[in-house]
C-alpha cells in the first residue's frame, strides 16, 4: 500500500511523508513492512521506534511512551483469611494444614444443621435448660455440624475437584494444598467420629433402638451418593437439591427430636415438606457455579432451565412451601403460630424482589444474608408450634 501511495503522490514529497505517518498501523502489518526497533536511548526521549516500507522511504520517528498505562501482569485476586477459615469463596491462600482441613469442612455450612438440632429439641417439648440437656444438645450439634457436615463437605470437595478447578481453583484440593491421602484420611475420621458420637447419644438417651445412629448412617449414605458416582445425585437439579435440602432441615431436626422425645409420623411428613424450601435455598447456590456445572455436564436448574426460569423456581419452592406450612398450622388450630409464620414470610418475598429476582448472579449472597434469618426463625416457630 505504501509503494502505491508514493506513485500516486510522487509529485509532492510532503504529502507522501504525511500519509506514511498517518498510516503507520497499516504499514506495520503489511507483508512488505520491516520493523526496526532501535536500542539507542536518549536521555530525554527513551527508545525510538521506526517503520520502514520497501521503496517508499522512512517515516518520521515515533517516540515510545515513557510509561505504559497497562500493567505488565494482571492484578492478583486477593482473598481473605476469614473466608479461608469459613470455607467460602474468595479465600486467601493458606499453608497451615489444620486451617486447610478446616476450610475443607466449610464451617459456614454448619449453622443450618446446628439450628436444625435446636428445632428438633424444641419440637420434642421435653427439652429443659438443665446442664445435662444442654450438654446433650451441644453434643448432638457437634455431631451434626463439624463431624457429619464436615464429612459431607470434604467428600463433596473430593468428587468436585475437577469442577472446582474451573469455579474455585484456589480450593485446597485443586490447588494441591493438601494431598490425596490426607483428604481420604479426613473423610474417614469425620465419618467414623460422627457415627461414634451418634451411637453414644443413643446410649445417653436410653434408646432401645439406635434411632440417632440410624439417622446418621442414612444421612451419611445420602451425602455419599449425592457427591459420588455412579449415582451422583447432584447431577440432577431436582433430586440433588431436594436431597441437600432434606439433609439440612429434616435430618438434624429428627436427631434433635429423637434425643429428647419421640419422632412421630406427622413430624416426619412436615419436615420433608419443609425440605422443599431447602431445595429452593440450594438452587440459590447453583447460580454461582453455572460455568463449571455446564462444563462438567451437571444439570443444575440454572443450567437446565436458564437463569430467568430457575430464579422463579427457586423463590416459588421457598414461598409455596412456607405458605403451605402456615396453612397447616391454621388448619390444626395454631392460629397465632400461623400468623407469626406469615409475618416472617412477607419480608422474604420483599427481599426476593429487591435483590434475587433482579439479578441472582449479582445479589445471591446479599439475598441469602438478608432473607435467611426470617426463614430459620420461621422454622423454629413451626417447631415450637408442634411441641404444644
Amino acid at each position: 500500500m505504501a509503494s502505491l501511495t508514493a506513485r500516486v503522490f510522487a509529485g509532492n514529497a510532503n504529502h507522501v511523508q504525511a500519509l506514511h505517518a498517518l498510516s503507520l498501523p497499516r504499514v506495520l502489518t503489511s507483508r512488505s513492512a520491516r520493523v526496526a526497533v532501535s536500542s539507542a536511548h536518549s536521555r530525554r526521549n527513551g527508545p525510538i521506534v521506526r517503520a520502514m516500507a520497501d521503496g517508499s522511504g522512512e517515516t518520521p520517528p515515533v517516540k515510545a511512551k515513557e510509561k505504559s498505562s497497562v500493567p505488565e501482569t494482571a492484578p492478583a485476586v486477593v482473598g481473605t483469611a476469614m473466608n479461608q477459615l469459613l470455607g467460602m469463596k474468595g479465600a486467601a491462600i493458606e499453608t497451615n494444614k489444620w486451617k486447610i482441613r478446616l476450610q475443607l469442612m466449610k464451617p459456614v455450612t454448619w449453622a443450618p444443621l446446628i439450628w436444625g438440632v435446636l428445632c428438633g429439641a424444641a419440637a420434642s417439648g421435653n427439652f429443659e435448660w438443665t446442664p445435662e440437656d444442654v450438654a446433650k444438645s451441644i453434643t448432638c450439634m457437634f455431631m451434626s455440624g463439624p463431624l457429619l457436615t464436615g464429612y459431607t463437605q470434604t467428600i463433596n470437595d473430593w468428587y468436585d475437584r475437577d469442577i472446582d478447578a474451573i469455579n474455585e481453583p484456589y480450593r485446597p484440593i485443586p490447588s494441591g494444598a493438601i494431598s490425596e491421602t490426607e483428604v481420604i484420611t479426613q473423610i474417614w475420621v469425620l465419618l467414623l467420629g460422627g457415627l461414634g458420637v451418634a451411637y453414644g447419644l443413643d446410649a445417653w438417651a436410653g434408646h432401645s433402638f439406635p434411632i440417632i445412629l440410624t439417622t446418621a448412617i442414612g444421612g451419611s449414605f445420602l451425602s455419599y451418593i449425592y457427591s459420588a458416582p455412579p449415582l451422583k445425585l447432584k447431577q440432577s437439579g431436582w433430586i440433588g437439591n431436594y436431597a441437600l435440602g432434606s439433609s439440612y432441615i429434616s435430618l438434624p431436626w429428627w436427631a434433635g427430636q429423637s434425643l429428647f422425645g419421640t419422632l412421630s409420623l406427622d413430624i416426619i411428613v412436615l419436615t420433608l415438606l419443609y425440605s422443599t424450601a431447602g431445595l429452593g435455598i440450594a438452587i440459590v447456590n447453583d447460580f454461582k457455579s453455572i460455568e463449571g456445572d455446564r462444563a462438567m455436564g451437571l444439570q443444575s436448574l440454572p443450567v437446565a432451565f436458564g437463569i430467568d426460569t430457575a430464579k422463579w423456581i427457586c423463590v416459588g419452592s421457598i414461598d409455596v412451601t412456607q405458605l403451605s406450612v402456615a396453612a397447616y398450622l391454621f388448619s390444626v388450630g395454631k392460629t397465632y403460630y400461623g400468623l407469626g409464620l406469615l409475618a416472617l414470610i412477607i419480608p422474604q418475598i420483599i427481599l426476593q424482589f429487591q435483590y434475587f429476582l433482579k439479578d441472582p448472579l449479582k445479589y445471591d449472597v446479599k439475598y441469602q444474608a438478608s432473607a435467611q434469618p426470617f426463614f430459620v426463625f420461621g422454622l423454629l416457630l413451626t417447631a415450637l408450634a408442634t411441641s404444644h
